[in-house]
């Protein structure tokens, strides 16, 4: 990359992080409990809209793995999701009923408050429905993990975002508050997937899987990123380009080894395919605040007209982190 290209670059992540400032006065606090954040502790950014039958699971899931604390944007919920994350004694909450897509899908939102309150943290920003699983997870906490990172002077860790489903439609079985989603949605696609790289920002590019087969097959190149760095040693300095696809300095991108070996990376489960997603597909259409016009939410909404079923005879039962490194999806790298 020429020199004006890296000074574009710095440029781009300043402009970033002044857009981030403006947009922080859309954000109204809620419940803002950030005195109590330690010097060492984990936090968790989030944005979501009507969430709350995911909530418990999540908050639970992420506090059993070491997580210290909650900052998340409410986008206007109607649900009671922002009254019961109001009630969490480990929870910050802002909320807003400004436009999702013109805070660039909340990016915006996040950058500021991971500039403010996170600096100096390991942050990890994922969405409800999305469970972080990393090498060694059934047996060691999460800041077993940050602590690895920071003794290797690794500021970054990658992870591929894997959609899980259920065997049979995904209207059949009723998804209730509290469960675990993998009880229902247990299975995925082991293969299917195409990595490529991107020069500009360094990171790699991944799409596939079960949307891309059953929701783009006749324009796969419209897939969804799978591509995530959402665990970060972060500074005030850095910002988010695309959701958490790419970071700007592009260095915490490199997600991969130049010398042919592998580097620790994870997974986060992505549980989107429940009884609940036909009404939230419908919901998301019809607010026209979602990547590329929508398109996403457009292939949905047509294919869930027939109830589809995403499970195929290549499908794998979920077991564990293991299972995932053997099949070439993350790797351990050389954490033992």
């Amino acid at each position: 990359m020429s020199l004006f290209q890296s000074y574009k670059l710095r440029w781009k992540r300043k402009h970033l992080l002044a857009r981030a400032f403006r947009k922080s006065r859309e954000l109204r606090v809620v419940a803002d409990r950030t005195e109590h954040i330690r010097g060492n502790d984990i936090i968790v950014f989030s944005t979501l809209r009507n969430e709350y039958t995911r909530l418990p699971y999540f908050l639970d899931y992420y506090r059993e793995m070491g997580v210290n604390h909650f900052v998340i944007v409410d986008n206007d919920s109607n649900d009671g999701s922002r009254e019961y994350l109001a009630e969490q004694p480990d929870v910050s909450l802002w909320t807003t009923k400004a436009s999702y897509k013109k805070s660039r899908f909340g990016v915006d939102w996040l950058n500021w408050l991971q500039r403010k309150y996170g600096d100096g943290h390991w942050c990890l920003v994922v969405d409800p429905d999305e469970l972080l699983v990393y090498p060694f997870c059934d047996t060691r906490p999460l800041r077993a993990l940050t602590d690895w990172l920071d003794a290797s002077s690794i500021r970054s860790f990658s992870t591929m975002l894997l959609d899980m489903y259920p065997k049979g439609r995904l209207n059949a079985q009723p998804y209730r508050a509290g469960q675990d989603p993998l009880e229902i949605a247990s299975w995925f696609d082991a293969g299917n997937y195409t990595i490529s790289r991107n020069w500009r920002y360094w990171n790699l590019w991944i799409q596939g899987g079960p949307r891309a087969r059953m929701f783009f097959q006749d324009n796969p190149e419209e897939a969804p990123a799978l591509n995530k760095v959402p665990l970060v040693k972060w500074s005030k300095k850095y910002a988010y380009v695309d959701s958490t696809h790419m970071i700007l300095p592009r260095g915490l991108n490199l997600v991969f080894d130049e010398w042919g070996g592998e580097k620790a990376s994870g997974i986060l489960l992505h549980t989107k395919f429940l009884d609940t997603f036909s009404a939230k597909a419908a919901e998301e259409l019809h607010r026209k605040q979602h990547y590329a016009a929508s398109v996403e939410y457009i292939a949905y909404a047509k294919a869930m007209e027939n109830d589809p079923e995403l499970w195929c005879k290549w499908s794998e039962k979920y077991i564990n982190w293991r299972q995932l490194e053997i099949l070439g999806l993350m790797s351990k790298g050389n954490w033992a």
